[in-house]
């Protein structure tokens, strides 16, 4: 009976967020002049060290709470869609549960990005009552290296504690490229994802500053091969990567620092996890001026940006708005008011 229970709730609110999922979309198309998703990081720090990221530290304290509600609430005024909290790894910060309820308070779409070492079955029931909707572990190998200690062996019990648990959408997400030795681990992962029940995709593996890295020949037949598994979400809204796994660059519209938003531990607005420098302006000053002016900034390292959620969020508007400011003129514009400031 408790399973029939639990498998009720589970249905209920997948549909209940695909609902919202297709009115985040409509708002999407409706108007420009929101974000859709953020990133926010409450916690540097993390609990492995993999060797191809860049996107942590063995020492940060977690952001006080709040400071981190002052920032989901100036998202929310804002008008995002969608807050998903990233790290490091955010499972180390103390008030995880509470960030995410309070997202869910504004009535935003609320994700988590995390390695999955800290879930247990009492953490994934406090996820459910916490709201959270969409969560992501990405798994780089079936047996630990030194690149990496996000593998099946490892991460598979915590699999199957969401599998039993979870009441949100999961996927686990494997990776070719970037070192990673073994590259048909990849399937093997992506096939116990769906064997679990989840969804399953795949990302390649960028450089320092999430620029291509073209595959070979082995990692594109295996890069096919999970493509032809994926279900459909709007996650696997993906197609960039087919021109990355033969080394060609896309031509596009990236809408970072209008549509997407990542805000570091400190507070400040930046294009991506890979792009950390600008605009570099705080939360609490980001305003409508400056998303209008992004969503029509030219970024230059956008021919051969992988960032996935940067891509897809930008989809969106790809028939619309050409960028008619150019990174340069914005460099200039903001040296010259620096210079006034001064």
């Amino acid at each position: 009976m408790q399973d029939m229970v639990r498998m009720w709730r589970k249905t209920w609110k997948a549909a209940h967020r695909r609902a919202r999922e297709w009115r985040m979309i409509f708002k999407g198309l409706a108007s420009t002049d929101h974000p859709v998703l953020a990133h926010i990081i409450p916690m540097r720090r993390c609990n492995l060290a993999c060797a191809y990221c860049n996107e942590f530290d063995d020492h940060s304290k977690p952001v006080p709470l709040e400071t981190m509600y002052q920032r989901i609430d100036r998202l929310a005024q804002l008008g995002t869609t969608i807050i998903t909290v990233s790290g490091g790894e955010p499972l180390l910060h103390p008030d995880l549960d509470l960030l995410i309820t309070r997202v869910r308070s504004h009535g935003m779409i609320a994700g988590l990005i995390t390695n999955g070492y800290l879930l247990t079955a009492e953490r994934v029931q406090r996820l459910n009552r916490a709201g959270l909707e969409h969560l992501q572990i990405s798994i780089d190998n079936v047996m630990p290296d030194d690149v990496s200690k996000k593998s099946l062996k490892v991460l598979d019990r915590k699999l199957q504690l969401l599998a039993q648990y979870a009441e949100f959408h999961v996927n686990i997400n494997s990776v070719v490229g970037g070192g990673i030795r073994n590259p048909h681990d990849a399937l093997t992962i992506g096939r116990r994802a769906v064997e679990l029940g989840f969804t399953s995709t795949v990302g390649i593996i960028h450089d320092g500053t999430g620029q291509l890295q073209p595959l070979a020949p082995g990692e594109r037949e295996v890069y096919a091969a999970m493509r032809a598994m994926e279900k459909y979400s709007y996650a696997q809204i993906n197609y960039f990567q087919d021109n990355i796994a033969q080394g060609k660059e896309n031509h596009w519209r990236c809408r970072s620092g209008a549509r997407y938003l990542y805000i570091c531990e400190n507070g400040l607005v930046h294009y991506c996890s890979q792009q950390r420098g600008y605009p570099a302006k705080p939360l609490a000053d980001y305003t409508l001026a400056d998303i209008r002016r992004e969503f029509l900034t030219e970024k230059s390292c956008s021919p051969r940006c992988t960032v996935a959620c940067v891509h897809q969020v930008s989809y969106i508007d790809f028939w619309r708005a050409p960028q008619t400011i150019t990174g340069d003129t914005m460099l200039h514009n903001e040296s010259e008011r620096l210079v006034q400031i001064q």
